[in-house]
């Protein structure tokens, strides 16, 4: 079967791999879309802190069950499924006291053994999650991403007719905008430095600033009357923001970190104290939270779809990584075809 393997450094291929064999517990997907995500990204260039060449790439992935192993109970062929892709140890105090998505040695499938850009995968079948027939493949590809803005969501406490700032318009920043928007908020403004970015928030009816042409702090001042916002929402994972998302958010309010900051970063931490804000952070999501994103993105399955900009052949997926470095591109959210439908 074809896989997209990350091969080194700045290098992916198109390899065949064996058929992946049945084990006890188990079930074979045929995987029909795996998104493309950051950590797969960071992972291309070299820069992720555990992932080893070779490894097959990718855990935003779903598919049909096309066979499954002789004590199965839960499901059957046929049925289209998402799977949640952590791997908790079990025994660390994180996973003795109910959290184990944060996991002291927490793994993902496609970041610390092989994942779902393939024809075929194998899952236990505990970490499967049905879906209905109401949601589209390719809304039902951005179900994970879709679970990490339900944590945060959670994390922040947002309340309905709250105002937000959300700070990075990629998948996870557009993502949180969908949300919000669903979830009540009374006005949602977005920043990036992509204008092409930005007119797909519009597309969305968020309201967007340009931080290359506009002040994101003068902005928001003026547009709230020198308040601030209820809460921020920092997806960009950049030093600019870490310094900005105290100033723009309310006396008492309160600021999520959704988006990983892979380095440290200067925080005004005297504004959190003379602000009495509360600053939070958000990793992955619970079990439960992934699979209210199952039965969440049916909802808004439609706004899902057009999040998604590109779709790559898995037999053409070795230039995938060059098609999202391409600024004349503007992908947001990419996905790999690996259903081989299209094959020669």
């Amino acid at each position: 079967m074809k896989t997209l393997v990350y091969a080194g450094p700045g290098k992916v291929q198109v390899q065949e791999k064996p058929f992946p064999e049945l084990k006890p517990g188990q079930v074979r997907i045929k995987v029909h879309y795996c998104g493309i995500c950051g950590s797969d990204i960071g992972i291309f260039s070299g820069k992720h802190p555990r992932a080893k060449a070779p490894l097959v790439l990718g855990h935003e992935f779903i598919g049909i069950i096309e066979e499954t192993a002789e004590d199965s109970k839960k499901f059957k062929k046929g049925d289209r499924v998402a799977p949640y892709p952590l791997l908790s140890c079990g025994e660390c105090f994180a996973c003795a006291n109910g959290i184990p998505h944060v996991c002291s040695t927490l793994k993902l499938i496609g970041i610390d053994v092989d994942g779902g850009i393939a024809e075929f995968v194998c899952c236990d079948e505990n970490v499967l999650f049905k879906l209905d027939d109401g949601i589209t493949d390719k809304a039902a590809a951005v179900i994970e991403p879709l679970a990490v803005i339900i944590r945060t969501m959670h994390q922040a406490d947002f309340q309905m007719l709250n105002t937000a700032a959300v700070i990075g318009a990629g998948p996870i920043g557009v993502l949180t905008g969908i949300v919000l928007k669903h979830a009540g908020a009374s006005r949602i403004i977005i920043s990036d430095v992509d204008q092409q970015r930005l007119n797909i928030c519009k597309e969305f009816g968020l309201e967007t600033v340009n931080v290359q042409d506009q002040n994101l702090e003068e902005y928001i001042e003026q547009q709230t009357d020198g308040a601030g916002v209820d809460t921020v929402f920092e997806c960009s994972g950049s030093a600019q923001a870490a310094a900005q998302m105290t100033k723009i958010c309310r006396i008492g309010g309160r600021i999520c970190l959704t988006g990983v900051h892979k380095e440290p970063h200067a925080v005004n931490l005297q504004d959190v104290n003379f602000k009495e804000q509360t600053l939070v952070g958000s990793r992955v999501y619970t079990k439960r939270e992934f699979g209210q994103a199952v039965k969440y993105a049916e909802m808004i399955c439609s706004d899902l779809e057009k999040v998604v900009t590109h779709i790559v052949d898995l037999k053409d997926a070795d230039t995938v990584f060059d098609l999202i470095g391409d600024p004349k591109q503007s992908t947001l959210k990419v996905l790999v075809d690996c259903s081989m439908k299209n094959e020669g």
